[in-house]
């Protein structure tokens, strides 16, 4: 059996742009944890009451845009569903 393919230049390349991917992905993924840690931090600290359905909703985000306007509005929120309101 030719395995010679396995260490081929096309394959290395293969290779080096799923790495490339994945480390784009959990650097994305890492960015929307810390989005979602400040919100939560921020809502705690003002006594937002937070649920843990909203909590969830939070920390289950992976949209850094949507994270980003949900913080504007934790800025003046008094309840989650003010953070969410509109969407």
């Amino acid at each position: 059996m030719d395995l010679s393919f396995y260490t081929s230049p096309l394959s290395e390349e293969i290779r080096d742009e799923g790495r490339d991917e994945g480390r784009d992905e959990g650097r994305a993924l890492g960015e929307a944890r810390g989005q979602a840690k400040s919100l939560l931090m921020m809502l705690d600290l003002r006594g937002v009451v937070i649920p843990d359905e909203a909590r969830e909703k939070i920390n289950g985000c992976v949209d850094t845009e949507l994270l980003d306007r949900w913080f504007t509005r934790a800025a003046t929120a008094t309840s989650a569903e003010e953070i969410f309101a509109g969407e």
